[in-house]
């Protein structure tokens, strides 16, 4: 008995040790991730005597709030920010009907032309939409959908589905199969069965797709910059980069406009947090 109340207090030292090494880890990698938001968060109310003068780490002086008034007037927020969020909004929610609807149809499914569909979407994510831009632009303006509202949110919608469609699939095998059978009997309709049974059971795996395209589309410079050169079509991230140049750069309005631009996408995984962590661990576990 001696010898295993030993045993048993140095397994409980050991797992101490190891929590500890841990926690001193997570906290330091904490640390190296918060850092570089804290210093944008506040350098966005220093002024730019602080900006070269300071420490940034430093504390600002006072709270500047003209850095906040000079990033509306000179990005024009009003029209870039409602620009952004058209084009967010919009093509998340496609992506959300599609990606759901075909990877249900690719789940449910045995014959061979929906498996080919499905190894037609993987090989969509091996191939980088980066390393397409010439042809999406040919097309794109062969098909008059350049410096259009269509055009951008269309293209954000044709670049994330393969992804979409791959994630949500991997989730329908969380729908137990009993329960679309159990909604046929009673009469239920194909449309009915899936946005009555099946898809209040993909919450987490809608709210992880939502809030991974809505990252993806709200930050992204490369596509928006190809497709839109209409100053009143215009996205804030194309936007913020104006305010960087050879020249000369306006670096305490340019974080202003980042922290502005932040806000609705944490606002966003703030709202879908609980779901994003279920969906991100659903199958981790079996049993």
């Amino acid at each position: 008995m001696k010898k295993k109340k030993e045993k048993q207090e140095a397994e409980v030292q050991q797992y101490t040790k190891g929590s500890v090494i841990v926690q001193i880890i997570m906290t330091v990698a904490a640390a190296l991730f918060i850092a570089p938001i804290f210093i944008i968060f506040n350098y966005s109310f220093k002024g730019k005597r602080e900006l070269y003068l300071n420490n940034p780490l430093s504390l600002p002086e006072k709270l500047n709030f003209d850095n906040y008034i000079a990033a509306y007037k000179k990005l024009d927020l009003a029209t870039t920010f409602t620009n952004t969020f058209i084009y967010t909004a919009i093509s998340v929610l496609i992506l959300a009907i599609l990606c759901g609807t075909t990877a249900w149809a690719i789940a449910r499914c045995r014959r061979k032309f929906f498996k080919f569909c499905y190894i037609y979407f993987i090989v969509g994510i091996l191939i980088p939409y980066q390393a397409l831009f010439l042809p999406i632009y040919m097309i794109g303006y062969r098909m008059h959908m350049t410096n259009t509202r269509f055009g951008i949110i269309f293209m954000y919608v044709a670049t994330g589905i393969s992804f979409g469609v791959f994630l949500m699939n991997s989730f329908m095998s969380t729908v137990p199969l009993e329960l679309e059978e159990a909604a046929r009997i009673d009469g239920c309709s194909v449309f009915r069965t899936y946005f009555s049974v099946v898809l209040p059971l993909l919450k987490p795996a809608m709210a992880t797709l939502v809030i991974m395209q809505a990252f993806q589309i709200w930050n992204d410079y490369l596509l928006a910059s190809l497709y839109v050169s209409k100053k009143q079509l215009k996205t804030l991230t194309v936007a913020i980069q104006s305010l960087f140049s050879a020249q000369s750069s306006d670096y305490t309005t340019a974080m202003a406009a980042i922290v502005i631009s932040v806000l609705p996408i944490a606002i966003l995984f703030l709202s879908l947090q609980k779901y994003f962590i279920k969906g991100m661990t659903v199958g981790a576990v079996k049993g």
